[in-house]
C-alpha cells in the first residue's frame, strides 16, 4: 500500500466494473504514486477472488509486445496478465457483445505448453523446445477503463485488458516453423482489416513467451505445463460490436474465427 492507495479496494473496483459494465476513471489519474509492482498486486488480488469463485487459471496472456504500443505507453517492455477458464472460447463460437464494455478483437499466435519453463535465462530456444504446439488465436481484449485511456499500470491491474480467448482447431507442431515468418491475415465481416507477421512480436512470438517466463521469476512464479500462453498481437486491435465477425488465417497454422451477437 503507498498512502491512499488500497490494493484489495481498487481489485473490488475493477471487477465490479466488469460485472456492471461500468468503467472507471483511469487508476494512475487518481493515484499519481501507483508503481507497477502495485498494479501487478491489485490484477492478482482480482484474480485471487475469481479463484476463491471457482475459477482455474489456464494460461498466461502477454500485451505490449510491439514498439508502437510501448511508445504510446512509455514504457520499455511488455505486460501480462492471466487467461482463466471462463474466459476460453471454441472456435466459431458466438460470443454475446454486451458482457463487455468496449470491446476490440487481435490476432495472436498462442502457445500450448508441453512441459514448465521457470526463469531466469529462459531462451527462444527453451520456449520451442518446451511447446508442444502452437495454435491460431483470437484474443478480445477490453477495458475497464474509462475511454481506455490507459498507462501501464491502469492496464496491468486491470488483468492486461483481457475478456476472451478464441483458439483455433489445429494444432501445429513448432519444429521447423520460423515463427517470425508465420503472415496473419485478419478479416471482419469478410474484409480484410489488417495483416501482420509473429516478427511483430518482439522479433519472434517465442521472445514474448521467454519474456514473461523470466520476468514471472521476480514473483516466484512460473509458467506450467499445459498452460496457453498468449504471445501477442501481430496487428493493431480492431473494435468490435454485435454482429460483427472475426476471422484470422495464419500461414501453415490454420485460421479462427468468432461472431459476436
Amino acid at each position: 500500500m503507498n498512502g491512499s492507495i488500497h490494493v484489495e479496494n481498487l481489485a473490488d473496483e475493477l471487477l465490479r466494473a466488469e460485472q456492471l459494465r461500468t468503467p472507471v476513471e483511469p487508476l494512475l489519474q487518481r493515484f499519481p504514486d501507483l508503481t507497477i509492482t502495485q498494479a501487478y498486486q491489485i490484477q492478482m488480488a482480482a484474480i485471487d477472488r475469481r479463484l476463491q469463485a471457482g475459477r482455474r487459471v489456464v494460461g498466461k496472456k502477454i500485451g505490449l509486445t510491439s514498439k508502437a504500443m510501448q511508445d504510446a505507453l512509455g514504457v520499455y517492455e511488455p505486460d501480462y496478465g492471466h487467461l482463466l477458464d471462463d474466459m476460453v472460447v471454441l472456435n466459431g463460437q458466438p460470443i454475446a457483445a454486451d458482457r463487455m464494455l468496449q470491446p476490440r478483437c487481435e490476432g495472436e499466435i498462442a502457445f500450448l505448453l508441453k512441459r514448465d519453463l521457470t526463469g531466469p535465462g529462459v531462451t527462444i530456444a527453451d520456449v520451442l523446445a518446451a511447446t508442444e504446439a502452437v495454435v491460431p488465436a483470437l484474443e478480445i481484449i477490453d477495458s475497464r477503463i474509462a475511454d481506455w485511456k490507459i498507462k501501464l499500470q491502469d492496464t496491468v491491474a486491470d488483468n492486461a485488458s483481457s475478456a476472451f480467448v478464441v483458439l483455433g482447431n489445429t494444432l501445429t507442431p513448432p519444429h521447423g516453423l520460423d515463427l517470425r515468418l508465420t503472415g496473419m491475415v485478419m478479416e471482419k465481416n469478410g474484409r480484410v482489416i489488417a495483416t501482420g507477421a509473429g516478427a511483430a512480436v518482439l522479433g519472434h512470438p517465442a521472445a514474448a513467451v521467454a519474456w514473461l517466463a523470466n520476468k514471472l521469476n521476480e514473483f516466484d512464479v512460473y509458467l506450467r505445463g499445459g498452460e496457453v500462453i498468449l504471445s501477442g498481437s501481430l496487428a493493431a486491435a480492431s473494435p468490435l460490436s454485435a454482429g460483427d465477425c472475426f476471422r484470422a488465417e495464419f500461414d501453415r497454422l490454420g485460421s479462427v474465427s468468432v461472431c459476436f451477437v
